[in-house]
């Protein structure tokens, strides 16, 4: 399966609205870094991500989005998770990741 990035900034709250579909791992991990980048570049804000259909994510989709928050915490934003599908919300809390993102 493929992975689909949904985007839109929410002027009231003043964050990015990402939605993620499919799956994340080494085949396109590339992809979703490079949309955030760009996202990030036109609007430095928080990013609230919904991951209700986000089937698979792998340690280098993780490294994308561990390394993006790294870049995102030293300006002062956050990046936060919703949604989670059982094996994804395992995977979070097994590398404690959930401790920060959920």
């Amino acid at each position: 399966m493929s992975l689909q990035i949904g985007r839109k900034f929410n002027e009231a709250d003043q964050l990015w609205e990402v939605i993620l579909k499919g799956e994340v791992d080494i085949s396109n991990a590339a992809q979703l870094k490079s949309e955030l980048q760009a996202m990030l570049k036109e609007k430095m804000a928080s990013v609230t991500m919904d991951i209700k259909d986000l089937s698979y994510i792998d340690s280098t989709g993780l490294g994308v989005i561990i390394g993006t928050y790294k870049r995102m915490e030293e300006r002062g934003v956050s990046m936060k998770m919703k949604n989670p599908v059982k094996n994804v919300e395992k995977l979070l809390k097994i590398t404690n990741l959930d401790r920060i993102f959920l």
